[in-house]
């Protein structure tokens, strides 16, 4: 396609302010096609992903037992490569210390810290015994990853330990671990020891307004954000809300919703915030597609990426989730 061919003069007739029009125009154009995801992505949950040398790899709590772990790696969101299992919890030396005989391998979440790569994992369920949080380290985002051979984080007491995330400050240089959520709702912090397989200390930490599961943070502008989920995940309460501070570790200043269902996307939720070399960010979340009503829903949730885009005054705009119907 030419510049001629959107635009109904030829090239050669434009003026200098009707190349400007042209330029505009092909310009919202090209972002308006960037815009147009391939949504969804595919089938799973609770996706975290990240950028590592122009190639993104996702981790979504995705396998047909129940018992391992996966990673998808692309380079432009639509041909996906399937990696591993990256980890069993089969090889976890741990897993069966509490006595349970069903444990499920949930919700993962990867950094890149000294030049490897630390797995960090849940384990569930909680019921008669707290679940619990692993780490297991790898020399590449494809893993595979091994167990560092002890639990990290055990629940307890109203803590649930699921959903880790971890942030490393690139100002002061320490990594907190960000955890907790849904039948306790409590959120927890805890700065990682050097090694990134052990816990320094656990911080004070506030829950944030609307806060079930799923914290993640990123920082813009010089403000952290905690975007959260909120509701149950099974219905359209599911939602992403936020708030910011300018520590890592809070107070925070709740702000409010920025993901939530709309007329073709139910329940969104459970994400992950890429932030890409070129300024602009991108969400990944699951959400249910082709359901009705308030739920409760079954079947699979579907992983989708949008923009994230920020106001003015550099906070989170409403997300608009795109595809799976719209």
């Amino acid at each position: 396609m030419t510049l001629s061919d959107l635009n109904p003069f030829p090239v050669k007739r434009l003026s200098a302010a009707g190349l400007l029009v042209a330029g505009f125009y092909l310009g919202n154009l090209l972002e308006a096609k960037e815009l147009n995801f391939p949504n969804p992505l595919m089938p799973g949950a609770d996706p975290h992903a990240v950028l590592e040398e122009g190639t993104f790899w996702v981790y979504p709590t995705w396998s047909r037992n129940g018992q391992e772990f996966y990673g998808f790696s692309t380079r432009n969101l639509k041909d996906w490569e399937k990696h591993g299992p990256v980890l069993r919890l089969a090889d976890v030396s741990w897993i069966k210390e509490d006595g349970e005989t069903a444990h499920y391998a949930w919700a993962p979440g990867i950094v890149k810290a000294g030049g490897r790569f630390y797995f960090y994992y849940s384990v569930g369920p909680q019921a008669k015994t707290p679940s619990r949080i692993g780490v297991a380290v790898g020399p590449g985002p494809a893993g595979p990853f091994r167990d560092c051979g002890h639990v990290l984080v055990t629940g307890g007491s109203g803590f649930e330990a699921i959903d880790p995330m971890v942030w490393v400050d690139p100002k002061s240089g320490a990594s907190y671990l960000f955890a907790g959520g849904s039948a306790g709702a409590a959120l927890r912090i805890y700065e990682l020891g050097r090694d990134m397989v052990s816990v320094a200390k656990t911080l004070p930490v506030e829950t944030p307004q609307n806060f079930t599961e799923g914290a993640f943070l990123h920082e813009h502008g010089g403000l952290y954000h905690l975007t959260y989920s909120h509701g149950n995940y099974r219905d359209s309460t599911y939602s992403v809300h936020y708030a910011t501070s300018p520590s890592p570790t809070g107070p925070w200043r709740y702000r409010g919703p920025i993901l939530t269902s709309d007329a073709t996307h139910k329940g969104p939720g459970h994400h992950s915030v890429v932030q890409k070399p070129d300024g602009t960010s991108l969400i990944f979340y699951h959400c249910w597609l082709g359901v009705k009503g308030e739920g409760p829903y079954r079947g699979s949730r579907q992983i989708c990426v949008d923009r994230l885009e920020y106001d003015a005054a550099g906070l989170i705009k409403p997300v608009v989730m795109t595809g799976g119907g719209n």
